[in-house]
């Protein structure tokens, strides 16, 4: 199996993060850390349990040891609906569901209307479906969710051949079976026709296992990797097991992930074409999303459909135009799911009894949590979740079990654990701040009317709030002493670009609605000047305008760093948003940082094909900006006018002032740490 101790040699700079041979990936042991790590939160304080029965007689209900029913249920023979209530709804929901068959659908073939099932049925029993060359022109989905079918049931090894199936084609000219195998998979590159042989999937499915592990589990610890590689089975020398194999839709999910930074040969092949993408590793991403889609993860509330949808969504294309993309449909399928399961109640948490499926859970809500915030803040649309959808609070964790882990290498301590409890205390802070900015500005009557100087001020102040109380302590230090590594170095850049990030949006906001109050008295016909309290807004007009170019610094200044030690190559997308966002803001000023931008989404598009067309439009409107023309509507009398005096190339110069400067030392972050296993899981999944 091909190990991955190849990955990308960090740049000897003065101006980078300090010198290494390349990103120090995280061990084995490491990985099973982070993910007790970000599940060590305990249960809620108990609540009342009590079945629907007891509780309108205000009785106690008690379980007797060995009993299957509550003391009080049983002696006045009630149902004991707190045992059978969430059996009972499982058993409905596998009812209706057999009583709704539905066709699969695939996008990606020439059928436009897979056949019904029965007419397959009939292929099958006339011998069809045995003939080869006559079973490749039907649809993957075709020949693998009907015959044979793929269901929850299927082992892993039974997956293998849907998802490293020859690539699908759009002619239908007969040909020989060899000559369309052979012609398929080279379309993945010269050596992808190694997987017609089922032990080389086995060992490409191993490997890309671990680069899942290596490189996303750390930013998105929601899988058990000891337990996750048990289940797998995958080796020659694996027993048999009566266990329920993993779910196909996940195997699909994290295979899919492996192969966006895999350094495998048989991608490093794929990806010699223009662009440098994988069409391989587009096509599992395809594959793993139809695969959920047909096994019904958005429909069905489960813990492994919650997990899934969180893990599908940042895997595809960030950009909102795109028809294949993001569109947060996963994201909020997970967040309904988490609603539809009552994680976000204190009660319910606390009776799942299994410590594993409770720390899963609750990181899971944490994550959607923040995620939904952040999103609908980035994409301009309303966050599905209010402040008062959850009861769970954030709670002191105890020391890590002396038993977790190697015996050989150090727990982390319950300082580190409170340290990583005090980034998530500063991240769902700044998330109850960028739910508050998209439910005001993300609607019609601010579009249509501007932004009101009271909701100016109330975001300014939460944010101004924030940046005093948790930006030292979650942010990038002012010196890189002590350990620092890949994760370490990515999640505290994604934290600070997340803040900084905020003050960019709401620029953007104001510059295309403008002030309601100067809105009004332009349409009257006044002067701006006679507008109620100008000042203030002027001045509150100036300090965003200040922020947002301070962050939009900083923010490039990171990347910067980031791409020149190789990060963003290896980034499931943590710092992409923020990239884009401070590069287009740079760009419409004409500031000559943008390039630390560009650069960085041009090491993106290894991994995310639209960040390269990012950084094409980027450069674009840099260079029209550059020429004369003004990109600005509302702030252009308070944004700075920038006189060009350096070379856009002086990447050292572009590097180093914003990260160490900062904005006159005003806002320079000055802490000092050692980055340690605490801060590896600080960031949302689009932070």
């Amino acid at each position: 199996m091909q190990h991955h101790q190849n990955m990308p040699d960090s740049p000897q700079e003065s101006n980078a993060l300090p010198a290494q041979q390349g990103p120090v990936l995280p061990t084995p042991s490491m990985q099973n850390h982070i993910h007790e790590l970000a599940k060590t939160l305990p249960p809620p304080r108990k609540q009342n349990t009590a079945c629907d029965a007891c509780r309108s007689r205000k009785v106690k209900c008690n379980r007797l040891p060995g009993q299957d029913k509550n003391k009080h249920c049983l002696s006045k023979n009630y149902p004991c609906t707190h045992f059978v209530q969430q059996a009972t709804s499982e058993k409905k929901r596998v009812t209706a569901n057999s009583r709704r068959p539905r066709n699969l659908t695939s996008n990606n073939s020439f059928h436009s209307i897979p056949a019904p099932p029965r007419i397959v049925s009939t292929l099958v029993e006339n011998g069809a479906l045995g003939s080869p060359p006559f079973q490749s022109n039907f649809p993957l989905l075709v020949r693998y969710g009907f015959y044979p079918p793929i269901t929850l049931h299927t082992p892993t090894k039974e997956v293998l051949p849907f998802l490293f199936a020859p690539p699908e084609t759009m002619s239908s000219e007969p040909t020989s079976f060899a000559h369309v195998k052979k012609s398929h998979y080279t379309h993945w590159g010269e050596l992808a026709v190694k997987l017609e042989d089922d032990n080389f999937k086995a060992e490409f499915a191993l490997d890309l296992v671990e680069v899942f592990f290596q490189i996303v589990h750390t930013r998105l610890p929601l899988l058990n990797p000891a337990q996750f590689r048990n289940s797998l089975r995958l080796h020659p020398s694996s027993i048999p097991s009566s266990d329920k194999p993993l779910h196909p839709a996940l195997v699909a999910t994290v295979l899919a992930w492996g192969s966006k930074f895999s350094e495998h040969p048989l991608l490093i092949a794929d990806r010699q074409r223009p662009g440098g993408q994988s069409l391989l590793a587009k096509a599992l991403v395809e594959r793993a999303r139809d695969l959920a889609e047909a096994l019904k993860v958005h429909r069905i509330a489960s813990p492994d459909h919650v997990v899934i949808g969180l893990l599908i969504e940042p895997l595809q294309s960030q950009n909102p135009e795109d028809t294949h993309g993001f569109h947060g449909f996963w994201l909020t399928s997970a967040t309904r799911h988490l609603l539809d399961l009552q994680i976000n109640h204190k009660a319910v948490m606390s009776n799942i009894q299994d410590p594993e499926a409770r720390g899963t859970m609750i990181f899971a809500w944490w994550m959607a949590c923040l995620c939904d915030a952040y999103a609908s803040a980035y994409y301009r649309r309303k966050p599905v979740l209010d402040d008062e959808d959850y009861d769970i609070d954030f709670y002191t964790v105890d020391p890590i079990p002396p038993e977790m882990g190697e015996s050989q290498t150090p727990l982390p301590s319950p300082r580190e654990q409170l340290e990583f409890l005090g980034y998530y205390r500063a991240a769902h802070s700044l998330a109850r701040t960028a739910r508050h900015l998209s439910r005001q500005l993300w609607r019609p009557t601010t579009e249509s009317e501007g932004v009101t100087l009271e909701v100016l001020g109330s975001i300014a102040a939460d944010l101004s709030s924030w940046r005093d109380q948790f930006l030292a302590l979650v942010g990038v230090p002012s010196n890189f002493d002590g350990e620092w590594d890949f994760v370490s170095a990515v999640s505290s850049c994604a934290s600070d670009a997340t803040y900084h990030v905020m003050w960019i949006i709401l620029f953007n906001a104001v510059d295309e609605f403008g002030v309601r109050e100067h809105n009004e008295a332009n349409r009257s016909g006044s002067p701006i000047s006679m507008a109620p309290n100008h000042v203030q807004i002027e001045n509150i007009k100036r300090k965003i305008s200040d922020e947002a170019l301070h962050g939009a610094l900083r923010i490039s200044g990171l990347a910067g760093v980031l791409t020149s030690n190789g990060y963003l190559r290896l980034d499931p997308a943590v710092m992409h948003v923020s990239c884009i966002q401070a590069g287009t803001l740079l760009a419409r000023l004409g500031r000559p940082e943008v390039s630390n931008c560009i650069a960085g989404l041009e090491q993106y598009s290894h991994s995310y094909e639209e960040a390269g067309d990012q950084a094409a439009e980027m450069r674009r409107l840099y260079n029209t900006v550059r020429a004369g023309e003004n990109e600005l509507n509302h702030m252009s009398n308070v944004a700075p006018r920038f006189v060009p005096t350096l070379n856009a190339n002086s990447h050292a110069m572009l590097v180093d002032s914003p990260i160490q400067n900062g904005r006159n030392g005003s806002h320079s972050v000055s802490p000092t740490f050692a980055p340690s296993t605490s801060r590896l899981n600080g960031s949302s999944l689009y932070g």
